[in-house]
């Protein structure tokens, strides 16, 4: 069963913590580092690094073998199960153009690494064609949209442009603004209740890119 359940999409894995989860948004949380990776002229993709609380960590790893000769298999093959449902989801990560999104090409590298009690993956996430850089801003944010799970930069160093990139452009990090009645809303809500998946982007960070022509 709990192989089973390492299949299932990450946010169904998590709104299964109930017995160790305050009854109240969010269940989970990541720790999220990006770099933003492209040349003088395009933005090409993201390379993503995100770290599992302590209590995610170790429901990813009950009941896998962690033995010294199989670990890094065992991380291996959860890595390939996360990966997969996070593609489904388009990696939780919305970029714009405008109100045009911009989309994603499939991707499975990645790897999950652990120190002490939290897991990290890393991992790359490839547009399907390069973006040509201009005078128009591009936001990025990255949230589960039921925000069952809290996935956040601690900081605006956790975010960096290539060094290509950082000759022509800029970005500035946008904290999130809810109302108090939202957040009371977030708080009131249980593990077990039906998702509002219009919640999440309400907590979410936003990154604005400026790029000169």
């Amino acid at each position: 069963m709990k192989n089973n359940l390492k299949l299932l999409p990450l946010i169904l894995i998590v709104s299964l913590l109930t017995s160790v989860s305050t009854q109240a948004h969010p269940h989970s949380w990541i720790d999220m580092k990006t770099k933003i990776e492209g040349n003088e002229s395009q933005i090409t993709g993201f390379t993503m690094s995100w770290t599992f609380d302590s209590i995610t960590s170790a429901y990813m790893l009950d009941g896998e073998d962690l033995s010294a000769e199989n670990k890094a298999a065992t991380l291996n093959k959860i890595k390939d199960s996360v990966m997969e449902n996070i593609n489904v989801e388009h990696y939780f990560t919305y970029f714009y153009d405008g109100e045009t999104p911009i989309k994603y090409a499939f991707s499975n590298k990645g790897t999950l690494t652990q120190k002490g009690s939290k897991l990290t993956l890393d991992f790359y996430v490839p547009l399907s064609k390069p973006k040509a850089i201009s005078d128009r801003p591009l936001k990025l944010a990255i949230f589960e949209p039921s925000y069952y799970v809290d996935m956040s930069w601690d900081s605006k160093n956790d975010i960096q442009l290539s060094s290509a990139l950082s000759k022509r452009c800029s970005f500035e990090l946008i904290p999130p603004n809810p109302s108090p009645e939202q957040v009371s809303y977030a708080m009131s809500l249980g593990v077990d209740e039906d998702p509002d998946d219009a919640l999440g982007q309400l907590f979410t960070q936003t990154v604005i890119i400026n790029c000169l022509k």
